[in-house]
């Protein structure tokens, strides 16, 4: 039977600023995203009706599950009665304000475009992502691992480059403009073990009272040079302002980073995981060793697609 294993890389948030409130109710962000090596697999087969499972007591299985939204939506607007046998093994850190759900959905609609060879042009994909959720779009960028088991497959299709994608990010989100291709080597993720509402903390989160807005033009600068350093500088996300007030516990785990070693340690989306960019991989390394010691959720990460960088370990 035709099957596909699609890869789905977490996102982190370089730079996120908060510049207004919509009409709509959502706020108006500016923001870079970057997907890093830490990484779910969506594991696809054609069925006669949805179904999702996972290796994860603590992600739904039914509608509630947005790769279960990604199969429902993209098969009434381009099926014939198809269904889909979807796995999720999942890895990504659940709740973490890594979009380990929207990249799980956006890795279905590419899937399933292929596994059913619908043809979706990606402006069109993007269109659908856009209805799932505002970090779906992004998701759907790059070019992730992909096996497909079937004989009318050509190698050149499976053969694609992995590249990850990293894009400034505006409106609610969906509207993208990709950066060039740029590999952070040495990053840490830390996941503390709380959760954080993403509504409540845009709920208290307070226009104007941000003093020093993030630089996007400094960010972008270093960027286009493959300044390490000056990215590293650049990196702020307001919402620490918010987040760190109803956990403190972000702080200390920012300074921790900070003291082992980091270039800079930033909060992800809102929340509650912490990356910090390292220059060198044996402060990284010593620096995960460590804080994994109090956080079992710690990983060694890299950009996606750094080839031989790391995967989450």
């Amino acid at each position: 039977m035709k099957t596909l294993v699609i890869e789905a890389p977490a996102k982190i948030n370089l730079l996120l600023d908060v510049k207004g409130k919509r009409s709509d109710g959502y706020h108006e962000l500016e923001s870079v995203m970057h997907q890093i090596s830490l990484v779910d697999r969506i594991h696809m087969k054609r069925d006669y009706r949805i179904t999702v499972k996972s290796n994860s007591s603590e992600i739904p299985t039914d509608s509630g599950n947005l790769a279960y939204q990604a199969a429902q939506l993209i098969l009434q607007t381009h099926g014939e009665g198809e269904g889909a046998e979807i796995f999720i093994e999942k890895n990504i850190p659940v709740g973490a304000g890594l979009a380990g759900g929207s990249a799980d959905a956006a890795a279905v609609l590419k899937g399933l475009n292929i596994l059913y060879n619908y043809n979706i042009a990606q402006e069109e994909l993007a269109r659908l992502a856009a209805q799932i959720g505002s970090d779906v779009p992004f998701c759907l960028q790059g070019h992730p691992q992909l096996v497909i088991n079937d004989p009318d497959v050509t190698v050149s299709d499976q053969q694609q480059s992995v590249i990850g994608a990293s894009c400034l990010a505006r409106g609610r989100g969906e509207l993208l403009s990709p950066l060039p291709h740029l590999i952070i080597p040495y990053m840490v993720l830390v996941k503390p073990d709380f959760y954080l509402s993403t509504a409540e903390i845009y709920k208290k989160f307070k226009l104007g009272s941000i003093k020093s807005p993030p630089d996007l033009e400094a960010f972008i600068k270093a960027w286009k040079l493959y300044d390490i350093i000056g990215i590293a500088q650049s990196c702020e996300n307001v919402l620490e302002t918010v987040s760190t007030v109803l956990n403190p516990e972000i702080i200390q785990i920012k300074e921790s980073l900070e003291a082992m070693g980091a270039l800079k340690a930033v909060m992800s989306g809102s929340g509650p995981a912490v990356f910090g960019i390292f220059d060198c991989f044996q402060a990284a390394s010593k620096a995960q060793g460590l804080i994994k010691k109090n956080y079992s959720e710690t990983y060694l990460v890299s950009s996606y697609g750094g080839g031989d960088c790391f995967n989450g370990i």
